[in-house]
Protein backbone atom coordinates (compact mmCIF):
# COMPACT_ATOMS: atom_id res chain seq x y z
CA UNK A 1 0.00 0.00 0.00
CA UNK A 2 1.01 3.81 -0.39
CA UNK A 3 0.80 6.89 1.74
CA UNK A 4 -1.94 9.12 0.61
CA UNK A 5 -0.30 11.95 2.25
CA UNK A 6 2.91 11.24 0.31
CA UNK A 7 0.83 11.25 -2.77
CA UNK A 8 -0.71 14.62 -1.96
CA UNK A 9 3.09 15.91 -1.05
CA UNK A 10 4.31 15.21 -4.32
CA UNK A 11 1.56 16.55 -6.39
CA UNK A 12 1.88 19.72 -4.39
CA UNK A 13 5.87 20.18 -5.36
CA UNK A 14 4.76 20.48 -8.73
CA UNK A 15 3.41 23.43 -7.31
CA UNK A 16 6.43 24.21 -6.11
CA UNK A 17 8.48 23.26 -9.68
CA UNK A 18 6.32 25.95 -11.44
CA UNK A 19 7.36 28.59 -9.10
CA UNK A 20 11.14 27.43 -9.02
CA UNK A 21 11.04 27.44 -13.11
CA UNK A 22 9.91 30.70 -13.11
CA UNK A 23 11.73 32.42 -10.36
CA UNK A 24 15.15 31.07 -11.85
CA UNK A 25 14.10 31.48 -15.40
CA UNK A 26 14.89 27.90 -15.97
CA UNK A 27 12.55 27.64 -18.91
CA UNK A 28 15.36 26.93 -22.05
CA UNK A 29 15.68 23.55 -20.15
CA UNK A 30 12.13 23.04 -20.12
CA UNK A 31 11.19 23.64 -23.73
CA UNK A 32 14.06 22.52 -26.13
CA UNK A 33 14.13 18.97 -24.71
CA UNK A 34 9.99 19.55 -24.55
CA UNK A 35 9.22 20.05 -28.01
CA UNK A 36 11.46 17.10 -29.06
CA UNK A 37 9.16 15.18 -26.59
CA UNK A 38 6.13 16.47 -27.85
CA UNK A 39 7.20 15.87 -31.74
CA UNK A 40 8.29 12.37 -30.83
CA UNK A 41 5.01 11.28 -29.13
CA UNK A 42 2.34 12.32 -30.79
CA UNK A 43 4.16 10.64 -33.96
CA UNK A 44 4.14 7.11 -31.97
CA UNK A 45 0.43 7.58 -31.00
CA UNK A 46 -1.10 6.84 -34.27
CA UNK A 47 0.93 4.94 -35.04
CA UNK A 48 0.11 3.15 -32.46
CA UNK A 49 -3.68 3.35 -32.36
CA UNK A 50 -3.73 2.08 -36.10
CA UNK A 51 -1.92 -1.10 -35.53
CA UNK A 52 -3.83 -2.00 -32.21
CA UNK A 53 -6.83 -1.99 -34.09
CA UNK A 54 -5.38 -3.76 -36.22
CA UNK A 55 -4.14 -6.22 -33.20
CA UNK A 56 -7.75 -7.20 -31.78
CA UNK A 57 -9.42 -7.62 -35.00
CA UNK A 58 -7.06 -10.55 -35.46
CA UNK A 59 -7.54 -11.48 -32.21
CA UNK A 60 -11.43 -11.56 -32.77
CA UNK A 61 -11.03 -13.22 -36.16
CA UNK A 62 -8.23 -16.02 -34.56
CA UNK A 63 -11.14 -16.88 -31.91
CA UNK A 64 -14.11 -16.50 -34.73
CA UNK A 65 -15.62 -14.20 -31.77
CA UNK A 66 -16.25 -11.63 -34.44
CA UNK A 67 -18.07 -14.18 -36.49
CA UNK A 68 -20.00 -14.66 -33.53
CA UNK A 69 -20.78 -11.17 -32.39
CA UNK A 70 -22.09 -10.42 -36.24
CA UNK A 71 -24.47 -13.97 -35.96
CA UNK A 72 -25.95 -13.17 -32.45
CA UNK A 73 -26.98 -9.18 -33.81
CA UNK A 74 -27.24 -8.73 -29.87
CA UNK A 75 -26.86 -4.83 -28.74
CA UNK A 76 -25.71 -5.53 -25.33
CA UNK A 77 -23.07 -7.89 -26.59
CA UNK A 78 -21.51 -5.30 -29.21
CA UNK A 79 -21.49 -2.84 -26.54
CA UNK A 80 -19.43 -5.07 -24.22
CA UNK A 81 -17.16 -6.45 -26.84
CA UNK A 82 -16.64 -2.35 -27.91
CA UNK A 83 -15.63 -1.70 -24.35
CA UNK A 84 -13.46 -4.90 -24.09
CA UNK A 85 -11.39 -3.14 -27.33
CA UNK A 86 -11.16 0.45 -26.24
CA UNK A 87 -9.59 -1.38 -22.72
CA UNK A 88 -7.50 -3.02 -25.04
CA UNK A 89 -6.42 -0.03 -26.84
CA UNK A 90 -5.90 1.57 -23.88
CA UNK A 91 -4.07 -0.75 -22.41
CA UNK A 92 -1.61 -0.87 -25.79
CA UNK A 93 -1.30 3.21 -25.60
CA UNK A 94 0.20 2.65 -21.71
CA UNK A 95 2.70 0.20 -23.21
CA UNK A 96 3.66 2.25 -25.39
CA UNK A 97 4.15 5.33 -23.58
CA UNK A 98 5.82 3.01 -21.12
CA UNK A 99 8.48 1.98 -23.84
CA UNK A 100 8.32 5.64 -25.73
CA UNK A 101 8.83 6.94 -21.95
CA UNK A 102 11.40 5.13 -21.25
CA UNK A 103 13.47 5.26 -24.64
CA UNK A 104 13.12 9.28 -23.69
CA UNK A 105 14.36 8.78 -20.13
CA UNK A 106 17.66 7.09 -21.84
CA UNK A 107 18.22 9.91 -24.38
CA UNK A 108 17.51 12.62 -21.94
CA UNK A 109 19.33 11.37 -19.19
CA UNK A 110 22.43 14.03 -19.37
CA UNK A 111 19.56 16.96 -19.63
CA UNK A 112 17.44 15.54 -16.58
CA UNK A 113 20.63 14.87 -14.78
CA UNK A 114 21.99 18.25 -15.04
CA UNK A 115 18.77 19.98 -14.21
CA UNK A 116 18.44 17.60 -11.20
CA UNK A 117 21.67 19.07 -9.95
CA UNK A 118 21.12 22.55 -10.61
CA UNK A 119 17.58 22.29 -8.97
CA UNK A 120 19.83 20.56 -5.86
CA UNK A 121 22.54 23.59 -6.20
CA UNK A 122 19.99 26.41 -6.12
CA UNK A 123 18.18 24.90 -3.03
CA UNK A 124 20.90 24.24 -0.80
CA UNK A 125 22.15 27.70 -2.35
CA UNK A 126 25.75 26.14 -3.52
CA UNK A 127 27.62 25.24 -6.31
CA UNK A 128 28.22 21.08 -7.63
CA UNK A 129 31.56 21.66 -9.61
CA UNK A 130 31.07 20.24 -12.64
CA UNK A 131 32.47 16.88 -13.36
CA UNK A 132 32.20 15.24 -17.03
CA UNK A 133 32.88 12.22 -15.13
CA UNK A 134 30.26 12.80 -12.73
CA UNK A 135 27.56 13.41 -14.88
CA UNK A 136 28.72 10.22 -17.31
CA UNK A 137 28.19 8.40 -13.67
CA UNK A 138 24.66 9.70 -13.25
CA UNK A 139 23.97 8.86 -16.91
CA UNK A 140 25.03 5.36 -16.92
CA UNK A 141 22.81 4.95 -13.61
CA UNK A 142 19.99 6.73 -14.50
CA UNK A 143 20.36 4.19 -17.82
CA UNK A 144 20.78 1.06 -15.79
CA UNK A 145 17.47 2.02 -13.84
CA UNK A 146 15.24 2.83 -16.86
CA UNK A 147 16.00 -0.14 -18.28
CA UNK A 148 15.73 -2.27 -14.73
CA UNK A 149 12.24 -0.25 -14.27
CA UNK A 150 11.48 -1.11 -17.91
CA UNK A 151 11.91 -4.91 -17.48
CA UNK A 152 9.78 -4.90 -14.23
CA UNK A 153 6.62 -2.79 -16.06
CA UNK A 154 6.98 -4.74 -19.52
CA UNK A 155 5.99 -7.85 -17.44
CA UNK A 156 3.76 -5.84 -15.14
CA UNK A 157 1.90 -5.03 -18.52
CA UNK A 158 1.63 -7.82 -20.49
CA UNK A 159 -0.05 -9.92 -17.33
CA UNK A 160 -2.35 -6.55 -17.73
CA UNK A 161 -3.30 -6.89 -21.43
CA UNK A 162 -3.57 -10.75 -20.42
CA UNK A 163 -6.33 -9.22 -18.09
CA UNK A 164 -7.75 -6.46 -20.52
CA UNK A 165 -9.65 -9.10 -22.23
CA UNK A 166 -11.73 -10.46 -19.35
CA UNK A 167 -15.26 -8.76 -19.94
CA UNK A 168 -15.62 -6.61 -16.77
CA UNK A 169 -12.23 -7.39 -15.24
CA UNK A 170 -10.91 -5.75 -18.20
CA UNK A 171 -12.55 -2.56 -17.92
CA UNK A 172 -10.42 -2.45 -14.62
CA UNK A 173 -6.92 -2.77 -16.10
CA UNK A 174 -6.31 1.10 -17.83
CA UNK A 175 -6.70 1.99 -14.21
CA UNK A 176 -4.61 -0.65 -12.84
CA UNK A 177 -1.86 0.26 -15.58
CA UNK A 178 -1.77 3.85 -14.81
CA UNK A 179 -0.71 3.41 -11.15
CA UNK A 180 1.77 0.75 -12.48
CA UNK A 181 3.50 3.19 -14.79
CA UNK A 182 2.97 6.33 -12.33
CA UNK A 183 4.88 4.37 -9.60
CA UNK A 184 7.60 3.21 -12.20
CA UNK A 185 8.01 6.92 -14.05
CA UNK A 186 8.03 8.93 -10.55
CA UNK A 187 11.08 6.09 -9.26
CA UNK A 188 13.51 7.21 -12.53
CA UNK A 189 12.58 10.88 -11.74
CA UNK A 190 13.84 10.04 -7.78
CA UNK A 191 16.82 8.20 -8.33
CA UNK A 192 18.75 11.48 -9.30
CA UNK A 193 18.90 12.64 -5.79
CA UNK A 194 19.87 9.09 -4.66
CA UNK A 195 22.59 8.84 -7.38
CA UNK A 196 24.06 12.24 -6.19
CA UNK A 197 24.05 10.44 -2.45
CA UNK A 198 26.01 8.00 -3.44
CA UNK A 199 23.36 5.68 -2.88
CA UNK A 200 23.23 2.14 -4.28
CA UNK A 201 20.04 1.10 -6.57
CA UNK A 202 19.32 -1.29 -3.72
CA UNK A 203 18.97 1.38 -1.23
CA UNK A 204 17.03 3.55 -3.66
CA UNK A 205 14.89 0.85 -4.66
CA UNK A 206 14.13 0.12 -0.75
CA UNK A 207 13.21 3.52 0.02
CA UNK A 208 10.85 3.94 -2.87
CA UNK A 209 9.39 0.66 -1.82
CA UNK A 210 8.65 2.27 1.82
CA UNK A 211 7.36 5.37 0.16
CA UNK A 212 5.33 4.73 -2.86
CA UNK A 213 3.29 7.22 -2.77
CA UNK A 214 6.38 9.70 -3.40
CA UNK A 215 6.62 8.22 -6.54
CA UNK A 216 2.89 7.58 -7.85
CA UNK A 217 2.17 11.04 -6.79
CA UNK A 218 5.12 12.42 -9.29
CA UNK A 219 3.79 10.19 -12.06
CA UNK A 220 0.19 10.96 -11.59
CA UNK A 221 1.06 14.29 -12.52
CA UNK A 222 3.13 14.18 -15.38
CA UNK A 223 0.51 11.64 -16.34
CA UNK A 224 -2.16 14.09 -15.90
CA UNK A 225 -0.09 16.50 -17.95
CA UNK A 226 -0.10 14.18 -20.83
CA UNK A 227 -3.80 14.74 -21.01
CA UNK A 228 -2.82 18.47 -21.96
CA UNK A 229 -2.20 18.48 -26.20
CA UNK A 230 0.75 20.03 -26.71
CA UNK A 231 1.81 22.49 -23.70
CA UNK A 232 1.41 19.46 -21.35
CA UNK A 233 3.62 17.07 -23.26
CA UNK A 234 6.24 19.92 -23.64
CA UNK A 235 5.90 20.73 -19.83
CA UNK A 236 5.83 17.10 -18.20
CA UNK A 237 9.03 15.59 -18.69
CA UNK A 238 11.53 18.48 -16.88
CA UNK A 239 8.88 19.89 -14.65
CA UNK A 240 8.90 16.28 -12.95
CA UNK A 241 12.36 15.93 -12.44
CA UNK A 242 12.44 19.40 -10.74
CA UNK A 243 9.02 18.56 -8.29
CA UNK A 244 10.69 15.10 -7.64
CA UNK A 245 13.86 17.21 -6.42
CA UNK A 246 11.94 19.55 -4.63
CA UNK A 247 10.08 17.11 -2.66
CA UNK A 248 13.00 15.00 -2.00
CA UNK A 249 14.77 17.93 -0.90
CA UNK A 250 12.12 18.39 1.68
CA UNK A 251 12.86 15.55 3.09
CA UNK A 252 16.20 16.09 4.58
CA UNK A 253 18.19 13.06 2.67
CA UNK A 254 21.13 11.59 4.56
CA UNK A 255 23.87 11.51 1.76
CA UNK A 256 25.35 8.14 2.70
CA UNK A 257 21.94 5.69 4.89
CA UNK A 258 23.21 3.07 6.23
CA UNK A 259 23.46 -0.41 4.05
Amino acid sequence: MFSLREVLEAIQSYGKAHQFITQHRLWKWIYIPGIIYCILFVTGIYFVWDYSGVFIDYVLNLLTLKTWIEELQNGWVNFLFLLVGFAVRMVFLLMYFSFFKYLFLIVGSPVFAYLSEKTEAILQNKDFPFSFSQLMKDVARGIKLSLRNLLYQTLFMLIIAILAFIPILGWLTPLIALFVECYYFGFSMMDYSFERRRWSMGQSIKYIGQHKGMAIGNGLVFYLLMFIPVIGWVLAPCYAVIAATIHLQQQRLPDEPAR
